[in-house]
């Protein structure tokens, strides 16, 4: 829509009441001659007004919704909730002495959400400015929430200007929140008090808010997009079938190089992505097919991409021309479950294992960076390993580096190499990085969590431009290298503490694969435990080497907080001590020795107490699922009585009916209410 009048007409000015309030009166009363006394959005939106019926004599908002409605409406917009309230909770103590509230508005004019001064909230109640009312221009007349959302720009209504006579005694300002990447308008910001709290900086804070909003809203929507195309790489690369990813409102996010030409086969005449966004994308993937949908997309296949509950986008797939059908694969078929030879160093079975085994296999074919997120000790290069031997790069160096432990300068000469005579010291024929040596191959870089924030940006440049600088030069060397990174930090935090870089972070976290910690895995335990044995015997020569009772029930017990190295390094330090090729508890370091239990005694071991404190933590969770599943059936769907019995604030009750699935058990009460 078409932005009204200027910059300048958006703010209002409390000088000019008496004039514009005699025009009203004019209005009302049949002259809708022009008047110089309105600015151009306030008459555009009182005409509006008088062309759809609305009530001058308005006193307040329409009554509001019933409580559950009002819930799965901030459900239906929980996007922009999750990106709008933590924002407007930070603003309670600011607004809090200025006889002002802020408001959060959906796309139809429904507040959603409110904060500030609570000295004003009764007086807001009177005319049901007040989170479930509706404030379009269609309901309330002209007034900034809905005029707003009418010319879809910021606005300021001051006092008469308000279309209702109720609602005169008000001031507002408001500015829609737009989605960042296709421009829709997501909802309505709006900060409102009484007519002598007047201010034209309203404005100018409503709209730098919603700016933040909206930056919330990009970081988030690229967040989903990284997370969906994790889950979709392994389809996407290396199928001879078309496939296209789109978010959750259809909008394209990547196709692999097939898919043009499968999906012009199946009738889809023009660019590919012409076709894109398709708004019914969910409706079209649950089965409703209509008459007017273009022949190629009834007949693709569409797969819904899930995070849990949630629908991070979709896949569609055309098939290849050579094939009529086309079969997913099972991630985590059986067939799929035993290790390629590349893996073949990972030793174990478990279902955490494998999935992350399985997982590497399939981004083995793919090019993208891959981050390894684990404890120390997990085995994260024997996975970056694998990738590499897996991939098509397997012919070229596979070259590791660790980050951690390295001076910032010995860092940087390390990764970008030098030239002659670059610094004191430096070698006279210069010095080959091991970025540049990692060319045609891959580049493992342990411990990324501990490179220097002044270095990242140079890694990441290479990333993006594939090129190098050895220090000391000025002529880039061009690199061609998949990069492997791994960590035992939370990267995520680190960015948010400012220790990590975001764009670099997200560079490397296309995809990434968690290896669970040893203590997940106690299964591969005897497994692991006679792969070290039979290593460190063929390592030393030692002819014979087992295990009495006592020490292996030490292994199963201990909870392993160094993780596999620890293992191995224990069974080496054992193999080497044991006398007359027997083990016992004796030839194992003392922590791990200390975990031998007496007979009878098992229920109170470190394994058991931990296996007890996760089954009293699920129980927990299980009773308070159910207490709030039985409260919900009593109160017949009444959150705020739900909420009073179990003596929590409504808040948090949404996120517990979240956090439980109860939305179900919330909508069959309804509706059995509502049927008796």
């Amino acid at each position: 829509m078409k932005e009204t009048g200027t910059p300048m007409d958006w703010f209002s000015s409390p000088d000019r009441d008496a004039s514009v309030m005699a025009a009203w009166e004019r209005l009302i009363q049949g002259d809708k001659s022009a008047n110089g006394a309105l600015r151009g959005v306030v008459d555009d939106s009182w005409r509006r007004c008088l062309d759809a019926s609305v009530d001058p004599g308005t006193t307040s908002a329409p009554p509001p919704l019933e409580e559950g409605r009002l819930f799965d409406l901030r459900i239906k917009n929980d996007r922009l909730m999750h990106a709008s309230v933590p924002l407007i909770q930070q603003t309670r103590e600011f607004l809090s002495q200025t006889g002002t509230i802020l408001l959060l508005a959906d796309p139809d004019g429904m507040i959603l959400e409110l904060a500030g001064d609570t000295r004003i909230v009764e007086p807001a109640g009177e005319v049901r400015l007040i989170p479930g009312c509706n404030w379009t221009e269609l309901s309330c007349g002209t007034n900034a929430i809905g005029t707003a959302l009418a010319l879809q720009q910021p606005v300021q209504i001051h006092g008469s200007e308000h279309f209702c006579a109720g609602i005169k005694q008000w001031t507002c300002s408001a500015t829609v929140v737009r989605d960042p990447l296709d421009g829709r308008v997501l909802g309505v910001l709006d900060v409102s008090g009484l007519a002598q709290t007047y201010s034209q900086h309203g404005l100018a804070f409503i709209v730098s808010m919603a700016g933040r909003i909206e930056s919330r809203l990009a970081k988030f929507a690229m967040e989903r997009r990284l997370r969906l195309m994790e889950r979709c790489m392994a389809y996407c690369s290396g199928r001879v079938d078309g496939v296209v990813v789109v978010d959750e409102c259809g909008r394209l996010v990547k196709a692999n190089p097939q898919a043009p030409a499968a999906f012009a086969r199946l009738g889809l005449s023009g660019a590919l992505d012409g076709a894109f966004p398709i708004p019914d994308i969910a409706r079209i993937a649950d089965g409703a097919m209509s008459p007017q949908l273009p022949t190629w997309l009834r007949v693709a296949r569409i797969e819904r991409v899930k995070e849990d509950a949630d629908t991070l986008g979709f896949m569609l797939i055309a098939p290849a021309a050579s094939r009529r059908a086309v079969v997913l694969p099972d991630a985590m078929s059986a067939a799929d479950a035993t290790p390629a030879p590349a893996f073949s160093r990972i030793v174990g079975t478990s279902p955490a294992l494998r999935a992350a085994v399985q997982k590497a296999q399939q981004l083995a074919k793919a090019t993208v960076p891959v981050l390894l997120l684990g404890e120390t000790g997990v085995g994260k290069e024997l996975f970056a390993q694998g990738i590499h031997q897996a991939s098509a790069r397997a012919d070229g160096p596979f070259v590791a580096l660790n980050c951690g432990g390295l001076s910032r300068d010995l860092l940087t000469s390390e990764l970008f190499g030098y030239a002659e005579g670059a610094f004191t010291g430096a070698r006279k024929s210069g010095m080959t990085g091991k970025i540049e040596a990692a060319n045609h191959g891959t580049l493992f870089l342990d411990e990324i969590g501990e490179m220097p924030l002044d270095i990242q940006p140079h890694l990441l440049r290479v990333l993006e431009e594939g090129e190098i600088y050895r220090l000391g030069e000025n002529t880039p060397r061009k690199v061609n290298f998949r990069l492997i990174a791994a960590t035992h930090r939370d990267l995520r935090a680190d960015v948010a503490d400012g220790k990590f870089r975001m764009d670099l972070y997200y560079r490397l976290a296309v995809t990434n694969i968690s290896i669970p910690p040893l203590r997940e895995r106690k299964a591969d335990l005897p497994d692991m435990i006679a792969h070290w044995v039979r290593v460190a015997r063929e390592r030393y020569n030692v002819a014979h080497a087992v295990f009495d009772d006592v020490a292996y029930e030490c292994l199963l017990n201990y909870a392993w907080p160094g993780n596999v190295r620890e293992l191995r390094n224990a069974i080496e330090g054992a193999v080497l001590m044991a006398q007359d090729g027997t083990i016992t508890v004796d030839h194992l370091p003392p922590e791990i020795g200390a975990s031998a239990v007496p007979a009878g005694a098992q229920d109170t071991a470190p394994a058991a107490q931990s296996a007890l404190a996760l089954q009293k933590v699920r129980s927990l969770e299980m009773a308070e699922a159910e207490s709030i599943r039985v409260a919900i059936q009593q109160s017949r769907g009444n959150l705020t009585q739900v909420a009073a019995q179990l003596g929590i604030a409504k808040s948090t009750l949404y996120q517990k009916i979240r956090k439980y699935a109860l939305m179900q058990d919330l909508g069959t009460t309804r509706q059995v209410t509502r049927r008796h």
